[in-house]
């Protein structure tokens, strides 16, 4: 189960071209945002990567204007983020602070989402993937990865999940709000 404590949030390449070609992208890019909102609220630590923004945009507004200012932004060309120095330091740097779960969507769910994950794991941290915060052009694509991803032996999860898990408790004195991320 996710705690505030111990988690981080990882938004792969939620960008203008890649979110209008993805499937379900509209819906994709809206649950993203309550994810982001979710870390702004509870003060949970937040990377963000673009894939080569110059050619794919950058993150959408929706998005982007959920973020607080400490925010980790970064611009990659790797599939996996990790592959960048700079992001793996920030993962490292992280997980040395006691940060062990990382709740992670994305686009493309079959590309830099699952080669991300791989990493993650591989790097001992506990993956939570937000299905349906992620996405890929191709359906099937998309069911596949995240077939990969369970066997691999990362969680799969969805967005009210993680939300409620990260509250526990209607006593939490971000229910409310959190709540009304809800529609």
């Amino acid at each position: 189960m996710l705690n505030i404590e111990t988690s981080a949030l990882i938004i792969i390449d939620i960008q203008e071209k890649l979110v209008k070609a993805a499937n379900k992208g509209k819906e994709v890019a809206e649950n993203v945002a309550k994810l982001a909102k979710t870390a702004n609220i509870l003060g949970i630590n937040t990377i963000v990567t673009e894939q080569y923004p110059k050619g794919l945009g950058n993150t959408v507004n929706e998005v982007s204007e959920s973020f607080s200012e400490d925010v980790y932004i970064s611009e990659k060309t790797s599939f996996s983020a990790l592959l960048e120095e700079n992001i793996l330091n920030k993962v490292r740097e992280l997980k040395s602070k006691g940060i062990n779960q990382i709740f992670i969507c994305g686009i493309e769910t079959h590309i830099c989402l699952l080669q991300t994950v791989q990493d993650l794991l591989k790097e001992g941290f506990e993956v939570h993937v937000v299905e349906n915060a992620s996405s890929s052009r191709c359906e099937n694509e998309h069911n596949t990865a995240i077939a990969l991803m369970r066997q691999y032996g990362a969680y799969i999860t969805s967005v009210e999940v993680v939300l409620f898990e990260l509250l526990k408790t209607s006593k939490h004195s971000n229910f409310k709000e959190i709540q009304n991320l809800i529609k």
